[in-house]
Protein backbone atom coordinates (compact mmCIF):
# COMPACT_ATOMS: atom_id res chain seq x y z
CA UNK A 1 0.00 0.00 0.00
CA UNK A 2 1.51 3.32 -1.14
CA UNK A 3 0.62 5.23 2.07
CA UNK A 4 2.48 2.71 4.23
CA UNK A 5 5.47 2.73 1.87
CA UNK A 6 5.75 6.53 2.01
CA UNK A 7 5.36 6.59 5.80
CA UNK A 8 8.01 3.85 6.04
CA UNK A 9 10.49 5.98 4.11
CA UNK A 10 10.29 8.57 6.89
CA UNK A 11 10.29 5.88 9.56
CA UNK A 12 13.39 4.27 8.08
CA UNK A 13 15.27 7.55 8.03
CA UNK A 14 14.46 8.17 11.71
CA UNK A 15 15.35 4.59 12.67
CA UNK A 16 18.64 4.79 10.78
CA UNK A 17 19.58 8.08 12.41
CA UNK A 18 18.76 6.79 15.89
CA UNK A 19 20.75 3.61 15.26
CA UNK A 20 23.78 5.61 14.15
CA UNK A 21 23.50 8.23 16.89
CA UNK A 22 22.78 6.02 19.87
CA UNK A 23 24.06 2.58 18.88
CA UNK A 24 20.67 0.91 19.36
CA UNK A 25 18.63 -0.98 16.80
CA UNK A 26 15.91 0.85 14.92
CA UNK A 27 13.37 -1.68 16.17
CA UNK A 28 12.53 0.52 19.16
CA UNK A 29 10.98 2.96 16.68
CA UNK A 30 10.02 0.65 13.83
CA UNK A 31 7.91 -1.86 15.79
CA UNK A 32 5.57 0.60 17.54
CA UNK A 33 5.09 2.87 14.53
CA UNK A 34 4.44 -0.05 12.19
CA UNK A 35 1.92 -1.44 14.65
CA UNK A 36 0.07 1.89 14.54
CA UNK A 37 0.28 2.06 10.74
CA UNK A 38 -1.03 -1.48 10.35
CA UNK A 39 -3.83 -0.83 12.83
CA UNK A 40 -4.83 2.36 10.98
CA UNK A 41 -5.09 0.34 7.75
CA UNK A 42 -7.27 -2.25 9.50
CA UNK A 43 -4.93 -5.21 9.30
CA UNK A 44 -6.00 -8.30 11.22
CA UNK A 45 -5.57 -7.39 14.91
CA UNK A 46 -3.90 -10.67 15.97
CA UNK A 47 -1.33 -10.36 13.17
CA UNK A 48 -0.29 -6.73 13.67
CA UNK A 49 2.49 -7.17 16.26
CA UNK A 50 3.93 -10.22 14.53
CA UNK A 51 4.02 -8.34 11.22
CA UNK A 52 5.62 -5.28 12.84
CA UNK A 53 8.28 -7.42 14.54
CA UNK A 54 9.00 -9.50 11.43
CA UNK A 55 9.22 -6.47 9.15
CA UNK A 56 11.52 -4.66 11.60
CA UNK A 57 13.87 -7.66 11.72
CA UNK A 58 13.91 -8.09 7.94
CA UNK A 59 14.88 -4.44 7.45
CA UNK A 60 17.43 -4.68 10.28
CA UNK A 61 19.31 -7.28 8.25
CA UNK A 62 20.29 -4.63 5.70
CA UNK A 63 20.85 -1.72 8.07
CA UNK A 64 23.01 -3.98 10.26
CA UNK A 65 25.02 -5.05 7.22
CA UNK A 66 25.79 -1.40 6.47
CA UNK A 67 26.89 -0.89 10.07
CA UNK A 68 29.06 -4.03 10.01
CA UNK A 69 30.79 -2.80 6.86
CA UNK A 70 31.77 0.43 8.63
CA UNK A 71 33.03 -1.38 11.74
CA UNK A 72 34.88 -3.91 9.59
CA UNK A 73 36.78 -1.14 7.83
CA UNK A 74 37.73 0.30 11.22
CA UNK A 75 38.95 -3.13 12.38
CA UNK A 76 36.90 -3.10 15.59
CA UNK A 77 35.01 -6.40 15.22
CA UNK A 78 36.31 -9.31 17.31
CA UNK A 79 35.47 -12.09 14.86
CA UNK A 80 36.32 -15.10 17.08
CA UNK A 81 33.66 -13.89 19.54
CA UNK A 82 31.16 -13.40 16.71
CA UNK A 83 31.78 -16.94 15.47
CA UNK A 84 31.24 -18.37 18.96
CA UNK A 85 28.02 -16.44 19.52
CA UNK A 86 26.53 -16.71 16.01
CA UNK A 87 25.25 -20.33 16.13
CA UNK A 88 23.45 -19.79 19.44
CA UNK A 89 22.04 -16.44 18.29
CA UNK A 90 20.83 -18.05 15.06
CA UNK A 91 19.13 -20.98 16.82
CA UNK A 92 17.73 -18.75 19.57
CA UNK A 93 16.23 -16.33 17.03
CA UNK A 94 14.52 -19.14 15.14
CA UNK A 95 13.12 -20.52 18.39
CA UNK A 96 11.99 -17.05 19.46
CA UNK A 97 10.06 -16.57 16.21
CA UNK A 98 8.29 -19.90 16.70
CA UNK A 99 7.47 -18.98 20.29
CA UNK A 100 6.16 -15.54 19.28
CA UNK A 101 3.47 -17.20 17.14
CA UNK A 102 2.03 -18.74 20.31
CA UNK A 103 2.05 -15.45 22.24
CA UNK A 104 -1.13 -13.40 22.00
CA UNK A 105 -0.91 -9.99 20.34
CA UNK A 106 -1.74 -8.26 23.63
CA UNK A 107 1.00 -10.08 25.56
CA UNK A 108 3.49 -9.40 22.76
CA UNK A 109 2.58 -5.71 22.88
CA UNK A 110 3.07 -5.61 26.67
CA UNK A 111 6.45 -7.33 26.38
CA UNK A 112 7.56 -4.68 23.90
CA UNK A 113 6.28 -1.90 26.17
CA UNK A 114 8.33 -3.35 29.04
CA UNK A 115 11.39 -3.35 26.77
CA UNK A 116 10.75 0.31 25.86
CA UNK A 117 10.60 1.26 29.55
CA UNK A 118 13.86 -0.60 30.18
CA UNK A 119 15.63 1.01 27.21
CA UNK A 120 14.36 4.47 28.13
CA UNK A 121 15.63 4.12 31.71
CA UNK A 122 18.95 2.68 30.53
CA UNK A 123 19.53 5.65 28.20
CA UNK A 124 18.38 8.31 30.68
CA UNK A 125 20.38 7.21 33.71
CA UNK A 126 24.04 8.27 33.96
CA UNK A 127 26.50 5.50 33.18
CA UNK A 128 28.79 4.28 35.90
CA UNK A 129 32.42 4.08 34.98
CA UNK A 130 33.64 0.54 34.48
CA UNK A 131 36.81 0.11 36.51
CA UNK A 132 37.64 -3.43 35.49
CA UNK A 133 35.47 -5.57 33.19
CA UNK A 134 35.00 -9.21 33.96
CA UNK A 135 36.50 -12.08 32.04
CA UNK A 136 33.65 -14.44 31.33
CA UNK A 137 34.81 -17.65 29.62
CA UNK A 138 33.65 -18.38 26.09
CA UNK A 139 31.46 -21.22 27.36
CA UNK A 140 28.90 -18.63 28.44
CA UNK A 141 28.42 -17.55 24.83
CA UNK A 142 26.12 -20.44 23.91
CA UNK A 143 23.46 -20.14 26.66
CA UNK A 144 23.62 -16.34 26.62
CA UNK A 145 23.36 -16.36 22.83
CA UNK A 146 20.25 -18.54 22.95
CA UNK A 147 18.54 -16.13 25.35
CA UNK A 148 19.55 -13.00 23.45
CA UNK A 149 18.53 -14.50 20.10
CA UNK A 150 15.15 -15.61 21.42
CA UNK A 151 14.28 -12.29 23.07
CA UNK A 152 15.46 -10.33 20.02
CA UNK A 153 13.23 -12.34 17.69
CA UNK A 154 10.22 -11.89 19.96
CA UNK A 155 10.74 -8.14 20.37
CA UNK A 156 11.91 -7.32 16.83
CA UNK A 157 15.33 -5.95 17.81
CA UNK A 158 18.92 -6.66 16.81
CA UNK A 159 20.00 -7.57 20.32
CA UNK A 160 22.46 -4.70 20.80
CA UNK A 161 20.97 -3.61 24.13
CA UNK A 162 21.80 -7.09 25.48
CA UNK A 163 24.88 -8.03 23.45
CA UNK A 164 26.88 -4.89 24.21
CA UNK A 165 26.68 -5.17 28.03
CA UNK A 166 27.45 -8.89 27.87
CA UNK A 167 30.47 -8.43 25.61
CA UNK A 168 31.76 -5.51 27.68
CA UNK A 169 31.44 -7.56 30.86
CA UNK A 170 33.21 -10.41 29.08
CA UNK A 171 36.27 -8.19 28.75
CA UNK A 172 35.93 -6.44 25.38
CA UNK A 173 36.66 -2.69 25.24
CA UNK A 174 33.46 -0.75 24.59
CA UNK A 175 34.27 0.16 20.97
CA UNK A 176 34.92 -3.53 20.23
CA UNK A 177 31.79 -4.60 22.12
CA UNK A 178 29.64 -2.24 20.03
CA UNK A 179 31.28 -3.32 16.77
CA UNK A 180 31.08 -7.02 17.62
CA UNK A 181 27.45 -6.61 18.66
CA UNK A 182 26.63 -5.09 15.26
CA UNK A 183 28.01 -8.23 13.59
CA UNK A 184 26.03 -10.42 16.00
CA UNK A 185 22.84 -8.70 14.81
CA UNK A 186 23.19 -10.33 11.38
CA UNK A 187 22.51 -13.98 12.42
CA UNK A 188 19.65 -12.76 14.64
CA UNK A 189 17.98 -10.72 11.90
CA UNK A 190 18.50 -13.34 9.18
CA UNK A 191 17.29 -16.28 11.23
CA UNK A 192 14.30 -14.48 12.73
CA UNK A 193 13.20 -12.87 9.44
CA UNK A 194 13.49 -16.18 7.55
CA UNK A 195 11.55 -17.94 10.31
CA UNK A 196 8.76 -15.35 10.26
CA UNK A 197 8.52 -15.65 6.48
CA UNK A 198 8.27 -19.43 6.72
CA UNK A 199 5.79 -19.39 9.62
CA UNK A 200 3.42 -16.97 7.90
CA UNK A 201 3.81 -18.32 4.37
CA UNK A 202 0.31 -19.83 4.12
CA UNK A 203 -1.48 -17.54 6.57
CA UNK A 204 -4.62 -16.38 4.73
CA UNK A 205 -5.22 -13.55 7.22
CA UNK A 206 -2.15 -11.62 6.05
CA UNK A 207 -2.48 -8.80 3.47
CA UNK A 208 -1.60 -9.53 -0.18
CA UNK A 209 1.68 -7.59 -0.20
CA UNK A 210 3.23 -9.81 2.47
CA UNK A 211 5.89 -12.50 2.30
CA UNK A 212 5.00 -14.48 5.38
CA UNK A 213 4.76 -11.99 8.23
CA UNK A 214 7.05 -9.48 6.47
CA UNK A 215 5.03 -6.65 4.89
CA UNK A 216 6.92 -5.69 1.73
CA UNK A 217 5.93 -2.00 1.27
CA UNK A 218 7.05 -1.20 4.82
CA UNK A 219 10.18 -3.35 4.52
CA UNK A 220 11.26 -1.63 1.30
CA UNK A 221 10.62 1.88 2.62
CA UNK A 222 12.49 1.32 5.88
CA UNK A 223 15.42 -0.38 4.18
CA UNK A 224 15.93 2.26 1.47
CA UNK A 225 16.21 5.19 3.88
CA UNK A 226 17.58 3.32 6.90
CA UNK A 227 20.68 2.13 5.04
CA UNK A 228 21.34 5.71 3.91
CA UNK A 229 20.80 7.51 7.22
CA UNK A 230 22.55 5.12 9.63
CA UNK A 231 26.04 6.27 8.51
CA UNK A 232 24.87 9.90 8.81
CA UNK A 233 23.79 9.26 12.39
CA UNK A 234 27.15 7.65 13.15
CA UNK A 235 29.00 10.71 11.87
CA UNK A 236 26.73 13.08 13.81
CA UNK A 237 27.43 11.11 16.99
CA UNK A 238 30.98 12.46 16.96
CA UNK A 239 29.84 16.08 16.65
CA UNK A 240 26.71 16.33 18.82
CA UNK A 241 26.35 16.08 22.62
CA UNK A 242 25.60 12.37 22.69
CA UNK A 243 24.63 11.99 26.36
CA UNK A 244 22.21 14.93 26.25
CA UNK A 245 20.64 13.60 23.05
CA UNK A 246 20.27 10.18 24.66
CA UNK A 247 18.20 11.71 27.44
CA UNK A 248 15.94 13.42 24.91
CA UNK A 249 15.56 10.16 23.03
CA UNK A 250 14.81 8.36 26.30
CA UNK A 251 11.87 10.74 26.82
CA UNK A 252 10.62 9.94 23.31
CA UNK A 253 10.79 6.21 24.03
CA UNK A 254 8.93 6.75 27.30
CA UNK A 255 6.16 8.63 25.47
CA UNK A 256 5.95 5.85 22.87
CA UNK A 257 5.63 3.26 25.64
CA UNK A 258 2.88 5.27 27.35
CA UNK A 259 1.08 5.67 24.01
CA UNK A 260 1.23 1.91 23.44
CA UNK A 261 -0.29 1.38 26.89
CA UNK A 262 -3.36 3.43 26.00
Amino acid sequence: MIEIFLASLLLGSLAGLSAGLFGIGGGVLVVPFLSWLFKAHQFEAEQIMLMAVATALASALFTSAASVHTHFRLGNIVWPRVLRLAPALFIGAAGGAVLAEYISADVLRKLFIAYLFYTSAHMALPKKAVTKPGKLPGGFDYPIGLVIGSLSAILGIGGGSMNVPYLAHAGLPMKNAVATSSACALPIAFSAAASYIFLGWQNVLLPPDSIGYVYLPAFLGITVTGVCTAPVGARLAHRLPAQQLKRYFAVILLLIALKMLS
